[in-house]
């Protein structure tokens, strides 16, 4: 079963060997050599280019699209177009989910055919969470309540930044969801997938904050009930899914 492993980065020079090299040693570590890994750059104006030219150079796996627009969402959408995996993904660049959690993964595809979404899980029962300051829980806590309260989520995490889900599930959703270019673009795909009955497990992980991050938060909250809104009008209103 061969995987496609995304990463959308902007401006990642510090990060962003480390993270494509640990990712390439741990598979090896596991013993799991069919996969891809696909770095899309989503508007980087640092070395990043440079950098994943190298990586591409050193590893045969790994792939570079560069994309005219910004945005995660973006990215994922074009790293699923891309892709010739059976299972599709993505990863943040910092591995703040701790990368055994990705071994973890490509096991539980290979034994339980039914499972179609894996969905990281910073708040399940069983996640370790380390390095979170109190404002950046209360906003991720806050912005859970609403996605419940307002959209039905029945997972415990919105947006850990690490989903893997069978290719043609990704397909589907992708054609159902919005073109939102940013984060949200990866709760409404989840949404989605709880709507339509798709088989998700909710996985707890190891993850490490990284504050060495890209998102402005104010504005990433705005932004965030702007699409609630929008959603809420949809699901419940419209009642078009």
């Amino acid at each position: 079963m061969k995987w496609t492993i995304i990463f959308p980065v902007l401006n990642e020079r510090l990060r962003l060997e480390s993270g494509v090299v640990r990712t390439v040693e741990h598979l090896a570590s596991v013993g799991f050599e069919d996969y891809e890994i696909i770095i899309v750059d989503n508007g980087s104006e640092d070395e990043t280019p440079q950098i994943v030219a190298g990586l591409c150079d050193r590893y045969a796996r790994v792939r570079y699209e560069r994309i005219p627009v910004r945005g995660v969402g973006a990215a994922f959408r074009r790293g699923v177009e891309l892709s010739r995996g059976e299972v599709v993904g993505y990863m943040d660049i910092d591995l703040s989910t701790d990368i055994r959690h990705l071994g973890e993964a490509v096991r539980l595809f290979q034994e339980r055919p039914e499972l179609a979404y894996i969905n990281g899980s910073r708040f399940a029962r069983e996640s370790c969470t380390r390095g979170r300051k109190w404002y950046r829980r209360i906003t991720s806590q806050g912005l859970l309540i609403l996605l419940k309260l307002f959209l039905g989520m029945k997972s415990t995490d919105a947006i850990c930044g690490f989903t893997f889900l069978r290719r043609e599930t990704a397909l589907s959703l992708i054609e159902g969801c919005s073109l939102d270019n940013g984060w949200f673009y990866m709760i409404e795909f989840l949404l989605r997938a709880e709507k339509r009955g798709v088989e998700i497990l909710d996985y707890p992980v190891e993850w490490q904050e990284d504050y060495n991050t890209t998102v402005k938060i104010f504005r990433t909250i705005v932004d965030y009930l702007v699409q609630i809104a929008r959603l809420f009008r949809e699901f419940y209103i419209r009642k078009n899914i």
